[in-house]
């Protein structure tokens, strides 16, 4: 490997500039533009001196009046890519970034002015654009805004003029220095009432030494963001506004290289965005002891898309633990828990690879930190405690499914860990365990459904859903119903074969893999459950028309049972028809178009006493289980 010259020298507040010599590892970032707009040569990894002044034009006029901003042009930019430089000191709970990103404007209206946002604790320095070729600075005002989508409670906004607008449609890529502070902060959960120290499990993102993990939007403003105030006290606003910055800014790419400040024990891995990357250390004093020797420490995140998840960065302290099965590396002082886990997940293991494939496709990496968890794919921040494996498997098999599965589609990559778990329950305490905890989740999904008929707050298809009770908690009743219509075997072929697919990027690949597998026509049940949101079935039993049969089969009389299924919901169901007497059960399935009704006719050896239709398997407005005694005479 070709020897790295890095220049290391510890200014006043710890700023640093860090220079890779000729034929260094492609780690460069586009350095601010010299007094004539040029670009000067050179390989610089991060640059930010306070004692040297920089060129004049490279400090924009910042005016810090109150600016009046609409929530409109606070919500008309998506983000589409982000380049980052970023500078730990983790000493000092200290943040440096040089962040190059690019916006569009997804409004309707030109937009003369952008709007940016970072956590109310950093400052922002300088902001330009990339246009022409040239890198110029822009005019921006800065104020703080008041915003739960940050730990403080604030924000401070950048508002930046343009000198021609940006037009609907189109991009504009720009480039800023910003830093500060990444203290931990409960502030907006202690305005609102919350115990000091439920806040802090709660909010947990800082820099520290002990500690230093960042979730992003919606926990800190680590990165630049632009979207209206909203507050806890507010509803679920917050919650939605999350929802929406993942789902409209998954197609943007991201790329970190990441700089980490430290003194004595070298810190060892970080995390991006759910991914690792193993920290290469520089001492700067090799003669120094341990303790006492400083250095930095490097990692580059390669550019790829961010998905359906907001920017989050972690630093660890400690290699991690691997579980003697290889399934968990866990980043923990807790080393007596780790066996607990490795059991906890032999146990879970079987169930992953009847439905799922053979083997994990990532390993599942768990880091140890007391504090509301956190799940980001394969990478789960959690407490660990010893505890029985039979206690640890329920919660493991929704994160080790993300190890051995995963989509660009969030309803796929999180509905299957869902419905995972549930086969778990039901491999564990039984079929209607598993459908009671369907039914009770299925709950709060109707509450968010659209009504039937008429005018009705808007739904969310699984392709296009930003709420977690559409792609974890319907995603997992539509893998439910998909399983009783094709069966198991053909389900666990589609999933298998789906996770090795190359095209999983296409909406409608799940669809012509589980179609090619069962070969079954599933169009129908796509369209109305995800590629468009009808709601829910609202089934009842509009009749049951008993016959005696004088015969049946060889068996003696019997009977012919009529049921009429009438559903006056908008989507289509495909329920299980049950007569029933005693022990003794007859089952046929019935399918019923949205507002309309349909019959079946069951042979039953025997006398019914009752008709059951759907038996909580298929989500409805209301009751989810139907019953009518039948008199047989």
């Amino acid at each position: 490997m070709k020897k790295i010259a890095v220049l290391f020298a510890r200014r006043r507040l710890c700023l640093f500039s860090v220079v890779l010599a000729v034929g260094a590892i492609a780690m460069a970032q586009t350095p601010p533009p010299s007094p004539d707009g040029t670009v000067p040569h050179g390989k610089v990894l991060f640059n930010r001196d306070q004692d040297t002044p920089e060129p004049k034009v490279s400090k924009p006029p910042v005016d810090r009046q109150i600016v009046a901003v609409t929530d409109v042009e606070r919500a008309s930019l998506t983000f589409t890519a982000y380049d980052l430089d970023v500078h730990l000191a983790p000493a000092q709970s200290r943040l440096e970034v040089h962040a190059g990103f690019t916006v569009k404007n997804s409004g309707k209206e030109p937009l003369a002015r952008l709007v940016f946002q970072i956590s109310s604790s950093l400052r922002w320095e300088t902001i330009a654009v990339h246009q022409a070729g040239r890198i110029s600075s822009v005019p921006f005002a800065v104020q703080t805004v008041e915003t739960d989508a940050d730990h403080t409670g604030k924000a401070t906004e950048a508002v930046v003029s343009l000198s021609e607008p940006l037009q609907p449609g189109a991009r504009l890529e720009l480039t800023s220095f910003y830093s500060g502070e990444g203290k931990q902060s409960a502030e907006r959960l202690e305005r609102i009432g919350a115990p000091a120290d439920q806040a802090a499990r709660a909010d947990w993102d800082q820099i520290s030494p002990e500690w230093t993990g960042l979730r992003g939007f919606g926990n800190v403003l680590w990165y630049p963001t632009a979207a209206a105030p909203v507050f806890l006290g507010d509803g679920a606003k917050l919650f939605e506004s999350v929802g929406q910055a993942k789902l409209q800014q998954a197609a943007a790419t991201v790329h970190l290289r990441l700089t980490v400040e430290y003194t004595g024990d070298t810190p060892d891995a970080a995390f991006f965005c759910g991914r690792r990357e193993q920290l290469k250390t520089v001492s700067e004093n090799e003669n120094l002891p341990v303790a006492e020797s400083a250095g930095i420490a490097t990692a580059e995140f390669s550019e790829r898309r961010l998905g359906f998840r907001t920017l989050s960065l972690f630093v660890t302290d400690r290699a991690g633990t691997v579980t003697e099965n290889s399934l968990i590396s866990a980043v923990t002082e807790h080393y007596d828990t780790v066996p607990s886990y490795s059991a906890g997940a032999g146990k879970v293991s079987p169930l992953l690879k009847e439905w799922l494939g053979d083997g994990p496709l990532n390993v599942l990496y768990l880091l140890d930190h007391d504090g509301q968890p956190f799940e980001d794919d394969a990478l789960l921040v959690a407490p660990m405690r010893a505890a029985a494996a039979d206690v640890l498997a329920p919660p493991l098999t929704h994160s080790l499914s993300h190890a051995w599965f995963g989509s660009s589609h969030v309803w796929l990559d999180e509905g299957v860990a869902q419905f995972m778990s549930l086969l778990w329950l039901e491999q564990t305490l039984g079929r209607d365990v598993a459908l009671q905890q369907l039914q009770e989740e299925a709950k709060t999904l109707a509450l968010a459904e659209p009504a039937p008929v008429g005018p009705a707050e808007e739904g969310q298809s699984l392709i296009l859903a930003r709420d977690e009770v559409y792609y974890r908690t319907k995603a997992a009743a539509v893998l439910w119903m998909l399983r009783s219509l094709v069966g198991d075997e053909a389900l666990k072929r589609t999933l298998r074969s789906y996770r090795e697919d190359k095209l999983d990027t296409d909406p409608k690949e799940f669809q012509r893999v589980l179609e090619r597998v069962s070969k079954r026509d599933m169009g129908w049940f796509f369209d109305d459950w995800v590629y468009r949101d009808r709601g829910l079935p609202d089934l009842s039993i509009a009749s049951v028309t008993p016959r005696a049969l004088d015969k049946v089969a060889d068996k003696g009389p019997g009977w012919l049972v009529a049921v009429e299924v009438k559903n006056d919901g908008d989507a289509a169901a495909d329920v299980p028809v049950t007569v029933r007497s005693g022990t003794l059960t007859v089952t046929e399935r019935l399918r019923i178009s949205g507002h309309s009704s349909a019959s079946t006719r069951i042979v039953f050896a025997g006398t019914p006493q009752e008709v059951v239709v759907n038996d909580g398997s298929v989500p409805e407005v209301a009751a989810s289980v139907h019953t009518r005694q039948i008199v047989a005479q």
